[in-house]
């Protein structure tokens, strides 16, 4: 029903992607999606959570399933997907969008007062939001971070972080330095 109720707003044409959020009812609701993707009411699907407990059954989904996404925290300060989910959803073809990425505020909080470094400018970052999101984005097996904000101001920052020149991962991890204060 929720379904429908979603492609009756959205229109016709099929949905981009249906995730199962928080892995709730997964296992129902999973082979259901798939059949809708097959008839092609479904374009993508995927399964999220934001937990490090939730991890060993989301690195098991993306192991035993076809799903074409799966959403997690992933931040400067919250990096346990790099372990072992990111690697394993780029060897099965599976995207990854990063969730959390400021880890619910944390991250402003820690650099609150502090000048954004030198090097973050030369790398292309204009604000603390940008050396956020452009470490989480210059891993190889990120397809999309969900930021969320209710601010335009904010929103054009975190934008503006995705047209900043790409970045190497040996970048990503002077960020993760200049983040720490090293």
């Amino acid at each position: 029903i929720q379904i429908e109720r979603s492609r009756d707003k959205l229109g016709p044409d099929p949905i981009d992607l249906m995730q199962i959020h928080n892995l709730e009812g997964w296992r129902t609701h999973l082979p259901f999606l798939l059949e809708l993707k097959a008839a092609g009411k479904i374009r993508y699907v995927g399964v999220t959570h934001h937990i490090d407990a939730a991890l060993p059954e989301l690195i098991e989904i993306v192991r035993t399933q076809q799903i074409d996404f799966v959403a997690f925290q992933y931040s400067l300060a919250a990096r346990e997907a790099e372990k072992q989910l990111l690697p394993l959803a780029a060897d099965r073809g599976v995207a990854f969008i990063a969730n959390k990425p400021f880890a619910q505020g944390a991250l402003f909080r820690s650099v609150q007062g502090r000048a954004l470094p030198e090097e973050a400018i030369a790398l292309g970052c204009s604000s603390w939001a940008q050396l956020f999101l452009r470490f989480i984005i210059s891993h190889p097996a990120v397809n999309g971070v969900i930021p969320g904000t209710g601010k335009p101001q904010h929103a054009r920052d975190n934008v503006a972080a995705g047209f900043a020149p790409a970045l190497s991962r040996k970048d990503g991890e002077l960020l993760n330095l200049l983040w720490q204060g090293d």
